[in-house]
């Protein structure tokens, strides 16, 4: 049945997709561009063209997703799919007010293009809201919005596989960047707040 699906080419394809994102999020690549377009260009433009591909190669996954032969494994039934929606509604809310907190602006790049000069300085870590309980709010409410989805199939159940994994993934390099962000005050936050899993130290 799972070979009758999309279920592998989902995988493959978000294998791909983390594979270029990662290489264009890694600093080895970025310090080429630095060389090739010079400091003040890549510090106005570079986190604009990432966020812009990001979600631009991200759309043929979608694509196959939608395209490729499929079979439902579950629906979510009522009144169930009331609770689920609502939970879901409500990680889309928090996950808007997360990216404010840390400047949505600044997230995708716009700051940057617009105003470079205050785009150069550092924002404070936050550690408000949804930051009080766990250090990436973002994508536990992406697990959230992905993972109750109220019909589940061999593709969508690849689809958030591959969501989840490559964003485990990536948050452990991003910790690691924001260690050297902000050395002791983010090793203190992080030995005191739960990195995915609220209340629950390890996850």
């Amino acid at each position: 049945m799972l070979f009758q699906t999309g279920f592998v080419w989902i995988l493959l394809s978000i294998a791909v997709y983390g594979v270029i994102h990662s290489i264009l999020a890694g600093l080895s690549f970025k310090s080429w561009v630095r060389r090739q377009v010079g400091e003040h260009t890549y510090h106005r433009f570079y986190r604009l063209f990432f966020s812009l591909q990001a979600a631009v190669l991200f759309l043929p996954v979608l694509l196959l997703v939608g395209i490729l032969p499929d079979q439902t494994m579950y629906r979510i039934s009522m009144p169930w799919i009331l609770f689920t929606s609502f939970i879901q509604i409500l990680a889309v809310g928090f996950m808007i007010h997360s990216v404010m907190l840390t400047g949505a602006m600044r997230f995708v790049g716009l700051q940057q293009a617009l105003d470079p000069v205050s785009a150069e300085h550092n924002l404070p870590l936050v550690r408000r809201g949804l930051y009080r309980y766990v250090r990436h709010p973002l994508y536990t409410c992406t697990f959230l919005v992905i993972w109750l989805v109220p019909v589940m199939s061999w593709n969508v159940l690849a689809l958030n596989i591959g969501v989840t994994l490559y964003t485990l993934i990536g948050a452990y390099f991003e910790e690691r960047k924001l260690v050297q962000e902000f050395g002791a005050t983010y090793e203190s936050y992080r030995k005191n707040t739960p990195f995915i899993v609220p209340f629950v130290k390890f996850l």
